[in-house]
């Protein structure tokens, strides 16, 4: 009788962070790529901005469709449940330097906040 004992792959491993920013890239949220190039710009921005690392690190996340297919790119941060639209170069520092590293959502650009508590 052989034992037929499979190996558990390696445990992933992930750093710390504060909150975690989800980007979708979907053909539906913006027809020309606009929600992909910001998400490609967030490496520096965040970096620039000291989020990058340490206490306040943001983790981001591209994802393929948050099924609110109007007036994109949307973001989502997380764990505050706020939803951004119409996030421009613009709009995007704003939020960076406002909501996350100064903790204050902008507030116009809004159009979700999730009233859910993390117990």
């Amino acid at each position: 009788m052989t034992d037929n004992i499979i190996p558990m792959p390696e445990k992933p491993k992930m750093g710390d962070y504060k909150r975690h920013l989800l980007v979708c890239t979907g053909p539906r949220c913006t027809e020309n790529g606009e929600a992909q190039a910001l998400f490609e710009t967030l490496g520096e921005k965040f970096k620039a901005a000291g989020i990058d690392k340490g206490e306040l690190r943001v983790k981001r996340t591209r994802t393929h469709c948050f099924a609110t297919c109007k007036s994109g790119p949307i973001l989502c941060v997380q764990p505050d449940g706020i939803w951004y639209y119409n996030v421009n170069e613009t709009n995007l520092q704003r939020i960076i330097d406002e909501h996350l590293v100064g903790g204050r959502p902008v507030e116009e650009l809004i159009y979700h906040q999730s009233t859910c508590s993390v117990p």
